[in-house]
C-alpha cells in the first residue's frame, strides 16, 4: 500500500498594507508553490491587495497587524505562536523587519522548522545587538532578490549570518506571457514625431526622477527633440512638476500617474531609462529589456546584474549628467543599435529572469533537508 507523503506547509507572512515589489514576489511565490505539491498558507494586512489577491487565488489566508511595537507585545506573539503551532507549519517566510521581529519569534516559540527572511533592500543591516540576535538566533536561511542584497547584509558585519545560507532569488517575469512576440518600436507615429523616453517607478527621492529633469535640459542643449513619459505616482509628483516648470521643460513631459498596463505602456516608448539611488533589485528595468528596450541607469547596486553594459543597454556612473545624456543621445540616433540592444535585453530575461525558473529554484531550497 503506497504511503501518501505530508505536504510541505508554508507560510508567507507579510504585514505590509501597500502593493510593492516584495509583496508581488510573496504573491506568485505563494501562488506557484500552492500549484506545485505545497500546502500554502499568506498572512497578509487585512484588507491589503497582498490579501485580496491571495484570497482570490484560493490560498489560504489569515488578516495580522503587525507594527513597529508589535515585538513588545507578548500576548500578540504568544497569539501568532498558537496559530502556527495549531497549523503546523514546515517553513515560515517572513517579509519586513517588523514581521522579523514579532512573527519570527513566535516561529521559533511555535516550533516552525525553518524561519526564512526575505530581503528585497539593497540597504545595510545595521551592526546592532538586536540584529545580532536576530539574525543569530532566530533564522534559519535568508532570501535575496540580489547578489547586491546580499552584499549589503553583510558588509556591516561579515559574521552576522552565515553567507552560505543566503539564497539569491531574482525577482523574475512571466516569460510565455506578454513578451513572447517581438513589439513594434514605438517610432512607429507619423515621421517626424518626438523620441520618446521612458521611465517607471514611485515618485520619491530613491527613483530619482528630478534627474530625468535636469537630462531633459541637457537634451533640449544638445538640440534632441524628445517626449519623457513617466508611469507612476507618489508624494513627490508636485514637486517633480514643479521643478520641471522652473526648468522650462514642462511641456516635454507627460505624467501617467499609475500605470496598470505596463506592456502596453513599454510598448509606447522608444528608450527605458532609470536614474534610481539604489535599487534592491529593479524589476522594472527586466519589464523593459523583456519588452525588447534598450535600457539606460547607473552603474550601481544590482544595476549591473541585470543590465549588460555596451550589449543590454548603458550603464553610466552615478549622477554624471553628462555620460547619461550621452548614452541617451546615442541610442536616439542609433536605432539599429538600439534595437539589436533591445533583442539582447530580450534573451537575458529569458535565460537570467524567467519567474517559473526562479521559483522552481525557491521550491528546491524549500526542500532541501525537509
Amino acid at each position: 500500500m503506497a504511503v501518501k507523503l505530508k505536504q510541505k506547509k508554508i507560510c508567507f507572512f507579510n504585514s505590509c498594507s501597500a502593493w510593492g515589489g516584495g509583496e508581488k514576489w510573496h504573491f506568485e511565490a505563494a501562488e506557484f508553490l500552492s500549484q506545485h505539491q505545497f500546502e500554502v498558507s499568506v498572512a497578509a494586512a487585512p484588507g491589503s491587495p497582498l490579501y485580496s489577491k491571495a484570497k482570490q487565488a484560493g490560498i489560504t489566508t489569515r488578516s495580522v497587524k503587525v507594527g513597529n511595537l508589535s515585538a513588545l507585545n507578548l500576548f500578540k506573539i504568544l497569539g501568532l505562536a498558537n496559530w502556527m503551532r495549531r497549523e503546523d507549519f514546515d517553513v515560515v517566510i517572513l517579509n519586513l523587519p517588523s514581521d522579523l521581529k514579532c512573527a519570527g519569534l513566535a516561529a521559533k516559540i511555535a516550533g516552525v522548522r525553518r524561519v526564512i527572511y526575505r530581503r528585497g533592500s539593497a540597504i545595510p543591516v545595521k551592526n546592532t545587538v538586536l540584529n545580532r540576535w536576530l539574525f543569530g538566533n532566530l533564522l534559519d536561511d535568508v532570501l535575496a532578490n540580489s547578489e547586491e542584497t546580499k552584499k549589503t547584509l553583510l558588509v556591516n558585519n561579515p559574521n552576522l549570518f552565515p553567507a552560505e545560507k543566503i539564497h539569491v532569488i531574482y525577482n523574475g517575469i512571466d516569460c510565455n506571457a506578454g513578451c513572447q512576440e517581438e513589439m513594434t518600436p514605438a517610432v512607429k507615429f507619423v515621421d517626424g514625431s518626438p523620441f520618446v523616453i521612458g521611465t517607471a517607478g514611485r515618485m520619491s527621492r530613491q527613483k530619482n526622477q528630478k534627474f530625468l529633469v535636469d537630462l531633459a535640459v541637457s537634451l533640449l542643449q544638445v538640440g534632441r527633440d524628445f517626449k519623457v513619459r513617466i508611469a507612476g505616482d507618489g508624494p513627490l509628483r508636485n514637486e517633480l512638476e514643479n521643478y520641471a516648470r522652473q526648468c522650462g521643460v514642462l511641456n516635454y513631459f507627460e505624467f501617467l500617474g499609475f500605470v496598470k498596463d505596463v506592456d502596453r505602456f513599454m510598448q509606447g516608448i522608444d528608450l527605458f531609462v532609470l536614474p534610481s539611488h539604489w535599487e534592491g533589485f529593479g524589476y522594472v528595468l527586466v519589464e523593459a529589456m523583456a519588452a525588447r528596450k534598450a535600457v539606460v541607469a547607473f552603474d550601481i547596486s544590482s544595476n549591473p546584474e541585470i543590465i549588460s553594459n555596451g550589449e543590454t543597454g548603458f550603464l553610466a556612473p552615478f549622477d554624471d549628467l553628462n555620460a547619461f545624456t550621452e548614452k541617451t543621445c546615442l541610442l536616439m540616433d542609433e536605432p539599429e543599435l538600439r534595437m539589436q540592444m533591445g533583442r539582447n535585453g530580450y534573451a537575458r530575461v529569458r535565460c537570467k529572469f524567467d519567474k517559473k525558473n526562479n521559483l522552481k529554484m525557491l521550491a528546491g531550497i524549500l526542500l532541501e533537508g525537509m
